[in-house]
């Protein structure tokens, strides 16, 4: 990446945080590019895009022929502000964004005709067992699902019971239960940034 894009990439950065943005921690980052590196995807599926930093720094770890970042995010603010900064890194070609409810858009992606060697789930906690499912649907043999926050700011850790977060958390529990159990999957979670899920998904 030139000395022009990480400018830019770090202004990004400095307005997301400014601004309460989430996006991913430094050291999840870092972690995540070492499976990206060891990995080499081609088509990589990001279900959260935020303003599209992580979309950013994941293209650098692309390979192949056609490869493709596909990044969906809810919010249309969120969308423009992602479009903006994906032009702005002349990535275009490379990173499509799309501006949906990803527990509908997912369902409406024929595996045949698309799917991924990584998938990243970074968005609305209380879904994140809906993501997975078809996170599974649509990874090729061998991907990579890379589940971001699930311990939910140490709520999954502590027996947190309070009514405002108690689905999410719960859901949550049970997303670390099911990628433990599913035959599909071979998981585990690291106590990395806010809990960072890693499962290897098995087709054969």
């Amino acid at each position: 990446m030139n000395n022009e894009k990480n400018i830019i990439l770090e202004k990004i950065k400095k307005e997301a945080l400014e601004n309460h943005v989430p996006i991913l921690q430094d050291i999840s980052l870092e972690f995540i590019e070492v499976i990206l590196d060891l990995k080499k995807p081609n088509k990589i599926l990001e279900i959260g895009t935020a303003v599209g930093y992580s979309a950013i720094k994941f293209s650098k770890y692309l390979s192949g022929k056609d490869k493709k970042i596909k990044t969906i995010e809810l919010k249309e603010d969120m969308y423009k502000v992602a479009l903006k900064n994906v032009n702005d890194m002349k990535l275009n070609n490379v990173i499509e964004i799309i501006n949906a409810d990803a527990t509908k858009y997912l369902k409406t992606i024929d595996e045949k005709d698309e799917n991924y060697d990584v998938i990243f789930i970074d968005a609305a906690k209380g879904q994140y067992l809906i993501f997975l499912e078809e996170a599974i649907r649509l990874a090729k043999n061998n991907a990579v699902i890379i589940a971001d926050n699930v311990y939910f700011h140490g709520r999954v850790l502590n027996g947190y019971n309070e009514h405002r977060h108690r689905t999410a958390t719960n859901r949550l529990k049970e997303y670390i239960r099911i990628i433990n159990e599913d035959d599909r999957l071979n998981s585990t979670v690291l106590n990395i940034g806010d809990g960072v899920a890693i499962s290897v998904v098995s087709k054969n």
